[in-house]
């Protein structure tokens, strides 16, 4: 009786076979190759095959004259790479990876040739990132050694790979590949057999509500860009990142995302649609959601796409004092802010001992900038000298901009605001730093709306650029136009958006933090490897946990339920699993534990 595959162990992966010599494909032949494999690169279009094999010509020529690699280096590296056009090549291959289009019909017709050329003990690997691994190694006659092996793009820079096991799959064979991605400097991370995974699962979700956002005229292309750059520190906004994957590629994958799970996160927003119909599929097309100098260029170029609403020529306020209410650390972050930036500031709190408090934590901050260098003595002093602490709203009299930073409670807000519409003066701006309740209601409980507008200040207000600027239905044009100067003045960034649950950044971000809570509720995925999936995979500088425990559980589900009985989406309603910790005092990093434990300070 024939020993089963599974129980056989995979030969060294010395040989490997490249299927699909694409951008992906040969940026893979190119690590394979400098970790000294024999790479046999395969592609039906010999024109790819001979451009392949051109671009690591150049590529290598650029490492040696950047000193990476001497020239015998280069001559061995390229001679341990052959191309062609038969799938026949890879009969002695150990390892076969294939990164052919996203489409079951053309995987399915490469494995079944490949069940015939390649000898038994040989290992398949897909490169899909969102079609059943499970499903194309049913259809294999060695469903013990299928796999998937997702790489990110470009693949010589991008640490992660995920490793896809099958239920099907043999733990050799997955041992061999692990060991092979560490040996090529990678960081595998084990996922099972789900749409997307887990980087993308996470990622093409977030993408997709931001073309929605755009589609319905919520923010500008700009502004949606740079709230996700300058709020979360991400290096590409998702529109930018759309026509850098592809619309058309974000399309097909969304598409076989939404096809295995039903999630409506996954159902491609119609403009993808549009705009891959009209063959405007990003940077390969030069255009997409933005306008290119030219097909694949990375430059944008004005084009005539019009305005976002709230765009206007109206000429704002002035603007000389500014009224800050509240003495947390928002509020004296903000009061440091509008000092530094030459304004006279009232810091006023509920008492004079707490205003006292908030300035005296302002000069803390301002000590540790010259301490660092960054301001001198005596700029430092006259910033703090512009603060004056009150211990009552009446202080507020005279300013041309009154800014609240209390609770993130709407009766508090609300009786705030009553208070400024007595004391503040006719045609002072007021303002809201709330971050999810509507804006509106801060300006119906004065008499005044269309003084009323909301300015969301990130934490923390000295060292973040982005201010999301929110006009309800009721904020009058040279209220908004106030605001937006105020913030250039300011060294800020403004992004313009409506008054509705989560803005732009929390809209976007706190799905994609509580589809990664389901992912670790569903034992799909540890805590650590979704962590280092979305920072090696995704760009993200903190991964979705580390992020959840520096905001805080509590502050987080609170935004999840704002935003599930906004929006009325049962794909956000809040993880049970996030529930239940703050239920059970687990907080984040303020408490010493949430998702994980942290030392007590």
């Amino acid at each position: 009786m024939a020993t089963p595959l599974s129980h056989t162990p995979p030969s060294p992966l010395r040989t490997i076979a490249v299927v699909g010599l694409g951008t992906m494909g040969t940026g893979l032949t190119e690590v394979l190759a400098r970790a000294g494999r024999q790479v046999v690169g395969i592609d039906i279009d010999a024109a790819q095959a001979a451009t392949c094999v051109r671009a690591l010509e150049q590529s290598t020529a650029r490492a040696v004259e950047r000193g990476r690699l001497t020239e015998p280096e280069r001559a061995a590296l390229l001679d341990r790479v052959t191309t062609g056009t038969d799938l026949a090549a890879a009969a002695d291959a150990d390892l076969v990876i294939e990164v052919a289009p996203e489409s079951y019909e053309i995987k399915q017709q490469i494995f079944a040739e490949l069940d015939r050329v390649v000898r038994p003990e040989a290992i398949l690997a897909t490169g899909t990132n969102a079609l059943s691994v499970t499903r194309l190694a049913a259809g294999s006659q060695r469903p013990e050694r299928v796999l998937g092996l997702h790489f990110f793009n470009p693949v010589q820079a991008m640490k992660l790979v995920e490793v896809v096991s099958s239920v099907l799959t043999a733990p050799q064979a997955v041992t061999a590949v692990t060991d092979l991605a560490l040996e090529l400097g990678k960081e595998p991370v084990a996922v099972g057999d789900r749409p997307g995974f887990v980087a993308d699962g996470l990622l093409f979700g977030y993408l997709n509500q931001a073309a929605a956002m755009y589609e319905a005229r919520y923010a500008s292309r700009e502004d949606i860009d740079a709230a996700m750059r300058l709020g979360c520190g991400l290096p590409m906004g998702p529109l930018a990142l759309l026509d850098l994957i592809g619309v058309d590629t974000a399309r097909r994958v969304l598409e076989a995302m939404y096809a295995e799970s039903r999630d409506r996160l996954h159902a491609p927003a119609p403009i993808l649609k549009q705009l891959s119909q009209a063959g405007l599929t990003g940077r390969k097309a030069g255009r997409g959601f933005y306008t290119y100098a030219a097909p694949g260029s990375a430059e944008t170029v004005p084009d005539a796409l019009t305005p976002a609403p709230g765009d206007s020529a109206t000429a704002g306020r002035t603007v000389r004092s500014v009224g800050v209410a509240g003495s947390g650390t928002m509020a004296s972050g903000i009061a440091e802010v509008f000092a530094k930036a030459g304004f006279e500031v009232v810091l006023a709190a509920r008492s004079e001992e707490k205003a006292q408090a908030a300035k005296a934590r302002v000069g803390k901050s301002l000590d540790r900038s010259v301490a660092k260098g960054r301001l001198t003595a005596e700029s430092a002093a006259g910033m703090l000298e512009r603060i004056t602490p009150a211990g009552g709203y009446e202080a507020f009299a005279d300013v041309d901009l009154a800014v609240e930073a209390v609770a993130e409670d709407l009766d508090v807000k609300r009786q705030l605001f009553q208070a400024l519409d007595k004391v503040c003066k006719p045609g002072a701006v007021l303002a809201t730093t709330t971050s999810s309740l509507p804006v509106v209601a801060c300006a119906r409980a004065t008499s005044r709306p269309q003084d009323v507008i909301g300015m969301h200040f990130f934490n923390p207000a000295p060292a973040m650029k982005l201010v999301e600027v929110v006009r309800t239905v009721l904020t009058a044009d040279d209220t908004h136009a106030t605001v937006r100067e105020v913030c250039a003045r300011l060294g800020k960034h403004p992004v313009d958006c409506g008054d509705r649950a989560g803005f732009i950044v929390n809209a976007l971000l706190f799905p994609y933090l509580n589809n990664a809570v389901k992912m670790v509720e569903e034992h799909y995925a540890t805590l650590d490897d979704i962590d280092a999936a979305m920072r090696l995979g995704g760009g993200y500088p903190m991964g979705p946990f580390e992020l959840l425990d520096v905001v805080g559980l509590d502050v987080s589900l609170a935004i999840e339920k704002v935003l599930h009985r906004e929006f009325r989406d049962p794909g956000l309603a809040p993880a049970p699993l996030l529930e239940h910790l703050v239920a059970a005092g687990c907080l984040g990093r303020k408490t010493g534990r949430g998702f994980r434990e942290y030392a007590r300070r």
